[in-house]
């Protein structure tokens, strides 16, 4: 007679797959699914891509969603390339953008840093910095956007040609082509 605390009554249970195996594979047939041309997707992309580069943190989003709507872009893809720009990203990506509208402006800071000693001078150096940051932002952005574009155009088009048996893992269909 076996009871309820016997080792050998207890059947093994099949070993599901991992959480976050299923939770990825749920997002990318969501992404499959995803309704709308590849046009209209990669324009959604382009234009959270874009508002992503901006520093305007808790605006990256309502930019991006207003930019999708303008360009005629899936606002949900806008919403989603917005975090291009995340906490592992802020440091690089501003930095980077800095140089970029420093460059552009080509004018060496007319300030030191031990000649702060009032709040306008803060205030001036404050004006100078955003400047280069917003112009870097916005040369970077637009590069960003449209490499983002064509990148996801070209995803896009690939994903939707690809057969579903390869891109789920599933056993191939008897008689169907080879996979690549």
């Amino acid at each position: 007679m076996t009871t309820l605390l016997d080792p050998q009554a207890i059947t093994p249970r099949p070993t599901l797959q991992p959480t976050w195996q299923r939770t990825l594979k749920y997002y990318y047939l969501r992404l499959l699914r995803l309704q709308g041309s590849p046009e209209y997707l990669a324009r959604g992309i382009a234009s959270g891509v874009f508002s992503g580069c901006f520093p305007l943190f808790g605006l990256q989003i309502i930019i991006g969603l207003a930019l999708a709507t303008l360009l005629r872009g899936n606002r949900l893809m806008a919403a989603a390339a917005t975090w291009v720009s995340n906490p592992l990203t802020y440091l690089p990506l501003f930095s980077f953008n800095y140089q970029v509208g420093y460059w552009l402006l080509g004018r060496p800071s007319n300030r030191d840093l031990t000649e702060l000693d009032s709040w306008q001078a803060w205030m001036d150096m404050g004006t100078e910095v955003s400047t280069r940051l917003l112009l870097g932002s916005c040369i970077v952005g637009l590069g960003a956007a449209i490499t983002s574009y064509y990148g996801g155009l070209a995803l896009i088009y690939w994903l939707r040609k690809k057969p579903r048996w390869i891109s789920l893992s599933l056993p191939q269909p008897a008689g169907s082509y080879p996979s690549d």
